[in-house]
């Protein structure tokens, strides 16, 4: 199997989401918040909406939309990697860490009807909503999937 090591990084990322949710579920009290810098605290939330806890105030058929769009869009990813040439390493990456983070987000989804966060930034007053590491996972590959595509763009060119 062509992209073997690839599933392999999408389990191991998954892992640590799943891990760094569990722990932070048994080690923090919901709501309970904790400075770790100036910059950074650990704030357990559950956020029953999307990103940035869009829907989450919507009741009844957001606990079946969520989860459905996460199963589908883990389908459609996985798929996506199938298809992409081994050469284009930093393509199948960007889509390994965007696969890790849907599956992260939708074990949440599917297991507790909500996803656990708890990064929470912070600065001058100013508090970027808070996250977890599926969501990071998520951002990481698409910034990696942006730069696959620019790079392979200006070879073409």
């Amino acid at each position: 199997m062509k992209h073997k090591n690839y599933f392999l990084l999408v389990i191991l990322l998954i892992t640590i989401d799943q891990a760094s949710k569990f722990l932070i579920a048994k080690q923090l009290d919901l709501g309970e918040l904790v400075e770790v810098t100036s910059l950074l605290n650990l704030t357990h939330v559950h956020n029953y909406g999307a990103a940035f806890s869009f829907f989450s105030g919507l009741t009844g058929w957001q606990s079946y939309l969520l989860p459905s769009i996460s199963i589908i869009a883990s389908i459609a990813i996985f798929i996506w990697m199938f298809r992409v040439g081994p050469e284009k390493k930093l393509k199948i990456t960007s889509l390994a860490f965007m696969l890790s983070g849907a599956i992260g987000n939708m074990i949440d989804r599917v297991a507790f009807r909500y996803v656990e966060d708890f990064l929470s930034f912070h600065s001058q007053g100013f508090y970027f909503p808070v996250f977890n590491v599926a969501d990071t996972l998520l951002f990481i590959g698409v910034i990696l999937l942006i730069i696959s595509d620019t790079q392979l763009n200006k070879k073409d060119s």
